[in-house]
């Protein structure tokens, strides 16, 4: 998910970013907005005014969605969580982090600021639009009104159903967190009811295509399978962090560094590592200098024809806290890293800055296969979804 994605904006240090797969929905609020839903409010404006207004209230969904993501961010920063920023695409809007809450208050307050966020929205367009039609303003701003009106208490509405990954799943695994003290039990019964309801909305599609409504039913159909989805992968999030979690990367790492030297050329690194090994990352190691390191993505930005001429030295980087960890850090770390950066491969690094070892996706991939039951297909970063 999210691979294609674009920098907007950054809103009080949170990185605002859109998924192309947005774009369908801005056209489709477009459309829809101009071509059926306004025109029906007020039939005697022209087709031009129609599709401004259209564009209006897609910009007011846009910025709508953001406001709710943004609550969610900012809570969640309040109570310490990291979050990697605020990413729309096709199905809403997600808040990105990289770790659960510590504690089922956290997850309660996290999850209930978006909702009320969408309510506040919707109750002061309702007011402006009871103040437009006593005022007589234009109806051009009484339809943008009661749409955003409408549209964001509809989106409170629906994230409040206690499906996970929705807000109010996630209120629901909060309760049944406080009231177990167990995380990844609570998760299992909040992604079961998640489960649960994309099963029904999946159905309730069919029935809507066979009766007729062919746009809605597949709609509900695409929601209910990305539903389905999210909640399966939240429930093996947790088997994954109650796996790892206390694990030092010292259990996986391998003391046998695969390494190369800073005077060795690129085509050396292409033709004995990249071809040889299956690691987009590689240890640079030299006697007088502190350990760096080499991708493959560096490689490509060079012209192959210049690959015998160059020295691997040109490429290297210093270490840096998405390329290596400590000795003595835990393995979910490494493994959220990993997933974040898409490196298969991490430098670890001793309490005196020297390299220690190598520790391989595949070798925590491994050792989470053989514990728990899960699809290695599905290991990606926590998100919040609405």
């Amino acid at each position: 998910m999210f691979e294609n994605r674009v920098k907007l904006m950054n809103i009080f240090g949170f990185e605002v970013k859109i998924d192309i797969s947005w774009l369908v929905i801005a056209i489709l609020v477009t459309w829809s907005l101009a071509e059926s839903v306004f025109p029906l409010y007020d039939p005697n404006l022209s087709q031009q005014v129609y599709w401004i207004l259209g564009f209006t209230g897609a910009i007011g969904l846009f910025a709508s969605i953001i406001f709710h993501e943004l609550c969610h961010s900012i809570v969640a920063r309040r109570y310490g969580l990291p979050m990697k920023g605020i990413t729309l695409f096709i199905f809403g809007g997600v808040a990105e982090m990289d770790e659960e809450p510590a504690k089922p208050k956290i997850e309660f307050l996290m999850a209930l600021a978006g909702p009320l966020a969408s309510i506040a929205i919707g109750s002061i367009c309702f007011i402006l639009l009871g103040i437009a039609q006593s005022a007589q303003w234009s109806s051009a701003l009484k339809m943008i009104f009661s749409y955003l009106g409408t549209i964001n208490i509809f989106l409170a509405l629906f994230n409040l159903i206690p499906a996970f990954p929705l807000d109010g799943g996630r209120i629901f695994r909060a309760f049944l967190w406080h009231q177990k003290r167990d995380l990844r039990w609570a998760t299992k019964v909040a992604s079961g009811v998640g489960s649960g309801f994309g099963l029904f909305l999946i159905l309730a599609g069919f029935v809507s295509v066979f009766g007729g409504g062919i746009i809605g039913g597949i709609w509900w159909v695409l929601i209910g399978l990305f539903i389905r989805g999210a909640s399966k992968m939240s429930y093996q999030s947790a088997l994954i962090r109650d796996t790892l979690d206390g694990e030092p990367v010292s259990k996986f790492m391998k003391k046998e560094v695969i390494a190369i030297s800073p005077e060795d050329s690129v085509e050396e690194l292409v033709e004995d590592f990249f071809y040889k090994y299956d690691n987009q990352m590689y240890p640079v190691i030299s006697d007088y200098d502190e350990p760096k390191y080499v991708t493959l993505k560096d490689v490509k930005m060079m012209p192959r024809q210049e690959w015998k001429s160059h020295r691997v030295a040109e490429l290297a980087h210093d270490i840096t806290n998405e390329t290596a960890v400590s000795l003595d850090e835990n393995a979910l770390k490494a493994l959220s890293v990993m997933n974040k950066t898409g490196n298969n491969v991490m430098m670890v690094i001793d309490s005196g800055g020297k390299l220690a070892g190598t520790v391989a996706m595949r070798d925590l991939l491994r050792y989470l296969s053989n514990n728990i039951d899960i699809d290695k297909d599905d290991l990606s970063g926590n998100t919040r979804s609405e």
